[in-house]
């Protein structure tokens, strides 16, 4: 027995405002169906027993422990700028003053 009829094809279409032909109708509704008994197969699968979970494999952490080190200086790192103002890097205006 079929999961979704044509003329629930049918309202569906109607309220998402498509307009599908008679022999769209007969299309939509054969591809939902397969598509709903997929879905309720995966359902069948699923046991209480297996806890839910985000992945499939288990995830560990890559990232290195945050470690403080010496770092450049403000002038070490101005060092090698191009142009250089107030103590900061000086780069070419991209905007218009206007917001």
């Amino acid at each position: 027995m079929a999961a979704i009829s044509r003329d629930e094809v049918a309202h569906l279409a109607r309220l998402s405002r498509l307009a599908v032909t008679e022999q769209e109708l007969d299309t939509f509704a054969g591809q939902l169906d397969v598509i709903l008994q997929a879905v309720a197969r995966v359902g069948e699968v699923a046991a209480a027993d297996i806890p839910p979970t985000s992945h499939s494999v288990p995830l560990t952490n890559v990232l290195r422990e945050d470690v403080v080190i010496n770092c450049l200086t403000r002038e070490e790192a101005l060092a090698g700028a191009p142009d250089v103002e107030d103590d900061r890097f000086r780069v070419p205006r991209i905007l218009d003053e206007e917001a």
